[in-house]
């Protein structure tokens, strides 16, 4: 019997199969033809793939599925997916390995990017997905590979579709660039820190780059991974030979740049595109002469946004408190009126003012709590890159909060109560977070450190049951009011040392020490930096207030968590002037307010320029829609604020793109509050058309579905001034050409995801120099480089959407 491969994974060396679409083509397979249609029509052709790899030696080799899904073959996937497996399952039968080799049911990208940034919503995302597992599973597949992933978002969903609708172990791959990001800015540990918390069994790095370019990625994985790594690298970067696209590095070089990738402590190695069987014999042949190194736990304590990582073990963490209904009644009434915009204005204002994590409670006894969690949690996680701590009591909240949450969540919270905790751990389990726990049992709180403590050890005893380790714990002092009890304080000091003392992580919600006392910062900013020096790892605290956060800055100082005290010197220069502090400082208390919270810049948002300038930088669409409205209301001209807000605004977030220090989500939400902006304008406009600037023609080429990158480049395009012809998706050179000459069109964007369908962009241009040669065309795709680019004729190559824009000016001469 073939044992289940986590009982193999870890404890040696396992090899994948290598490149598919690539040795079909030599096959036969034309420009624009569907892969997995061979396996109805040229089934012999896929077996003999499926054993040229097995007699290599693979371990694990793939169904021909990576683009079966139901968005493109509708009613026909399940014969396509049933097939690809009966397939696997007869070449592994001749090739004698039914005891040692392990067939993948292989799943890549739909192609499509998901709400809210794009059109597919995220739970259609979950049932695409779920769709092929079940078929897959059903026909015996021995494990789910999700592979070539460049949204972490789309690869939760297929993660989530594995996870429900079978119990076969799951591996995942996804598609960095060299900058070590994936499409929607993703970094190796935010995407680490997501899968390690969805509990898939191994997790790695596949397509895109050659196996010397993965390098530097490799390593950060086998730094930050606690589970097996796979590494699945190309054949070298691509060009176009013949019509055909082929890749540079040679078996004998592959193997030994792998060699050197194993030797970091990889645990599953093998190729992706232009991988040949030769490729993955040569390197099993050199990998199997390395030691194995089994993964060793990390033990990290870390929560994740979509591209941000926060650590939490050494600089105290500061968690934003303010979206928080709790004595906040202008926040009550956004959440009973919907009002999301002043919601995510908090959340932005806090990210501002310096939080690392945002609390997220929406919790009001007259309001839908788990649909407002779900929304305020999806709309956040489109315009701040923070990530969040889901607060909440109520299980179905929690669960829906989680499931949207695109990264790794903290969760608050957990108590030593039996049906606490048997509500909250299989939750965790389930869609991973770092997890607030607080001492409290069905004794209640108790009144000495020794009491909390123990409570501790048996929440710790219970997680155990459900494989969440300590490093997946926070613990809560309890910050008790001193006002009722006097040696309140002490206790929870104590209880944060000893905690720390035993190599635990421990948080507050600092504020609750001083209810019901006069001028309640005093003591809050003093018991803060008590608590720091205790071990308090992470504060629940009001950003905002200055007193707080120089408490958090002089102590980060002091405590050698700020290098030069940097970090200092940079907070203390936003500080008022000293006549102005003294000012503030001489205003009586008056009793009403639990915070006199003063903020850390003039501009209460953090950011300079008019309003609808912050509305447009920030991804607001309703304020930029109304700060608009306001701006014309008040005598502004049209043309002007397009010329001299709108314009400048997308400008700046498109060079913090190109800079790194923006990313993906954020430029498109900014595009979209650009887009709301001026159709305000437009209407002042109406005597006076909007000027377009050209007409650019957009078509994803013949055979490719995967339409994320010409959608963003659409909503770019549109929103720096040009008319936008969308051809949509698997369109023929014919049919471009054809458009092209009828609307008399100067530039052309093509894209394309796949090495397969990349054949058709050259067919596109060929035909194009033919009967439009006037026309220039954009070529870009995660498969292109500059080089290939070249090598089909193309005219320029973008590396990302703003360069898209960048080229489209130059040709119309914008400058």
């Amino acid at each position: 019997m073939r044992p289940d491969i986590r009982k193999r994974l870890g404890k040696e060396w396992l090899f994948c199969d290598g490149g598919m679409g690539t040795i079909l083509q030599k096959k036969g397979l034309k420009g624009g033809e569907l892969p997995e249609t061979w396996n109805l029509k040229r089934p012999d052709d896929i077996i003999d793939l499926h054993l040229a790899y097995l007699n290599a030696g693979v371990n694990i080799f793939n169904t021909n599925t990576f683009g079966a899904n139901g968005l493109k073959y509708g009613d026909e996937l399940e014969e396509i997916v049933r097939s690809a497996v009966r397939l696997a399952k007869e070449a592994r039968a001749r090739a004698g390995r039914e005891d040692d080799a392990y067939v993948a049911l292989d799943i890549g990208p739909t192609g499509k990017l998901l709400e809210p940034l794009g059109d597919l919503p995220y739970e259609r995302a979950i049932e695409i997905f779920s769709e092929v597992v079940r078929i897959g599973s059903d026909e015996g597949a021995d494990l789910v590979l999700i592979e070539t992933m460049s949204d972490a978002y789309e690869a939760k969903a297929a993660v989530l579709a594995a996870k429900e609708n079978c119990d076969l172990p799951i591996f995942v791959t996804t598609i960095f660039d060299q900058k070590g990001k994936l499409l929607t800015g993703g970094t190796v540990d935010s995407t680490v820190a997501m899968l390690e918390g969805l509990r898939v069994d191994a997790l790695g790095i596949n397509c895109g780059l050659g196996p010397k370019q993965m390098l530097p990625i490799a390593k950060r994985l086998t730094e930050v991974a606690s589970v097996p790594i796979i590494v699945n690298p190309n054949a070298g970067l691509p060009r176009s030979e013949n019509g055909q696209t082929v890749y540079d590095v040679k078996p004998a070089e592959f193997s030994e740049l792998m060699e050197e990738i194993a030797k970091l402590g990889v645990h599953v190695v093998g190729g992706c595109c232009g991988t040949t069987p030769e490729h993955i014999k040569m390197t099993i042949d050199k990998v199997r002469r390395i030691p194995f190194t089994e993964p060793v736990k990390k033990n990290r304590s870390v929560v994740s946004s979509y591209c941000d990582t926060v650590e939490i073990g050494g600089r105290p963490v500061i968690i934003g408190e303010r979206i928080n209904p709790t004595g906040k009644k202008r926040f009550q009434q956004a959440l009973r009126e919907a009002d999301y915009e002043y919601i995510l204005k908090e959340g932005l204002k806090q990210e501002s003012q310096g939080a690392h994590i945002l609390d997220v409670n929406v919790g009001l006894p007259d309001i839908d709590e788990p649909q407002m969690m779900e929304d305020v949690v999806s709309k956040l996680q489109s315009i701040t890159s923070l990530p969040l701590q889901i607060d909440t009591t109520d299980e179905a909240a929690l669960e829906r909060g989680l499931r949207v949450l695109n990264g790794k969540a903290m969760i608050n919270s957990v108590n030593g109560k039996r049906e606490i905790m048997n509500m909250v751990f299989p939750l965790v389990k389930k869609y991973g977070g770092l997890l607030v726990a607080l001492p409290i049992d069905e004794g209640g709180i108790p009144d000495t450190a020794d009491g909390r403590i123990a409570v501790c050890e048996k929440i710790i005893e219970e997680a155990k049951k459900y494989d969440i380790p300590e490093s997946e714990l926070v613990f809560d002092g309890l910050a008790m009011t001193i006002s009722s009890d006097s040696r309140g304080a002490l206790v929870t000091l104590e209880t944060i040392r000893r905690l720390s003392e035993r190599g635990l992580n421990t948080i507050l919600g600092v504020s609750n020490i001083s209810f019901g006392l006069p001028r309640r910062e005093l003591i809050n900013c003093h018991f803060f930096t008590m608590a720091m020096q205790n071990g308090l790892k992470c504060a629940i605290i009001n950003p905002g207030s200055s007193a707080m956060m120089q408490s958090y800055y002089s102590f980060g100082a002091l405590f050698a968590y700020d290098e030069q005290c940097m970090g200092y010197i940079d907070f203390a220069s936003k500080l008022p002037a000293p006549e102005t502090a003294k000012a503030t400082s001489d205003v009586k208390d008056s009793g009403k307010s639990a915070d006199k919270s003063v903020p850390l810049s003039s501009d209460a948002d953090g950011a300079s320029g008019s309003p609808l300038y912050n509305a447009i930088i920030k991804g607001l669409k309703d304020s930029a829609f109304s700060c608009a409205k306001d701006e014309l209301d008040a005598g502004a001209e049209p043309l002007s604020l397009i010329n001299e807000t709108l314009i400048p605004a997308l400008d700046a977030v498109g060079k913090g793109f190109e800079k790194g220090t923006v990313f993906l989500p954020q430029l498109l939400m900014s595009a979209e509050a650009s887009k709301s902006a001026f159709d305000v304008i437009k209407e002042a406009l109406s005597d006076s058309p909007r000027e377009v600037k050209g007409r650019v023609i957009l078509a994803t080429v013949k055979g490719d579905i995967h339409d994320i990158g010409k959608n963003i480049v659409k909503v770019l395009l549109d929103n720096y001034g040009y008319e936008i012809i969308d051809l949509g998706k698997d369109v023929s050179p014919e049919e471009i050409v054809d458009r092209a000459i009828s609307d008399d069109i100067k530039v052309i964007g093509l894209s394309a995801l796949m090495t397969t369908t990349v054949v058709s962009m050259e067919e596109t241009i060929k035909l194009l120099r033919e009967k439009k040669p006037d026309t220039r065309v954009i070529v870009g795709g995660a498969v292109l480089t500059q080089e290939y680019a070249d090598q089909i004729g193309a005219d320029y190559y973008a590396k990302d959407a703003m360069a898209t824009v960048h080229f489209a000016d130059e040709i119309f001469g914008v400058e």
